[in-house]
């Protein structure tokens, strides 16, 4: 069974996004409400007493679990593109996550990409760099990562910078997608290739720290192509669930 059953796997509970006391101009709550269309995400706005203007509150149960500042997710996501990251411009150590957008964790996304949308696909852009910057700032473990294409990491700058970077370091790389690129000898990367429907069809990026790590805290992105430049996901630090995954993907790919 490939690796779409995993997709029912996530159970998060409901979560919304509310922009409290914002001064800043209209278009940056359309514009983050547009990023969650059609999302289990509701994003709103209010007045609240005890936060500061432009703070963006992440709500669970009822409960404010996480805030970030308006400005943070402008930055982050709403006034880029994905040039910023498939060009380098934006490099590994630039890469932030406001609190509120770490915290979806184990929700289940469907997102669209270039031309259908210019924002929803640069989700789980930023999701994939942050797991590797997480594997980068620990310098041991091991990372796994899908291209569809290994090519991918040859033809974007940013992508290669990354992986070079990563595996700089004493982290395991391993990259996944179909063979129509070679890594050089000198590109200190596991490559595995194929054809079968996992390889053409997923993109994940999954970082597990040492086995003998007592506290380990590993993360994972899965996301499933089920339609051209569609495509459904989620990422999670449940460490259940990222063992899950790994122990198919060593055993399948």
């Amino acid at each position: 069974m490939p690796l779409d059953r995993f997709l029912d796997v996530p159970d998060g509970p409901p979560r919304s996004l509310v922009v409290a006391n914002r001064t800043e101009p209209e278009p940056f709550q359309r514009m983050l409400e547009k990023l969650f269309t059609d999302q289990e995400i509701t994003v709103t706005e209010s007045v609240e007493t005890e936060y500061d203007e432009n703070t963006v509150l992440l709500v669970e149960d009822g409960a404010v679990v996480a805030t970030s500042p308006l400005q943070a997710l402008s930055d982050a996501i709403l006034m880029v593109n994905s040039d910023l990251f498939s060009t380098g411009t934006r490099t590994l150590d630039a890469t932030t996550v406001p609190d509120v957008i770490d915290g979806l964790t184990d929700v289940p996304f469907t997102l669209r990409g270039y031309p259908e949308s210019n924002t929803e696909k640069l989700l789980l852009i930023l999701i994939s760099r942050h797991i590797e910057r997480l594997a980068y700032d620990a310098g041991v473990g091991r990372l796994r990562s899908s291209f569809q294409r290994l090519s991918r990491i040859e033809d974007e700058k940013g992508t290669r910078e990354v992986y070079d970077t990563v595996a700089g370091t004493d982290v395991d790389v391993h990259v996944y997608g179909r063979p129509d690129w070679t890594p050089s000898e000198q590109f200190d990367v596991t490559m595995h290739g194929g054809y079968k429907w996992d390889f053409r069809h997923s993109w994940f990026v999954i970082y597990n720290p040492p086995a003998e790590q007592t506290d380990r805290s590993g993360a994972a992105l899965l996301a499933i192509e089920t339609d051209d430049g569609v495509w459904d996901g989620f990422w999670t630090y449940d460490q259940s669930i990222v063992d899950e995954l790994t122990a198919y993907i060593r055993k399948n790919l």
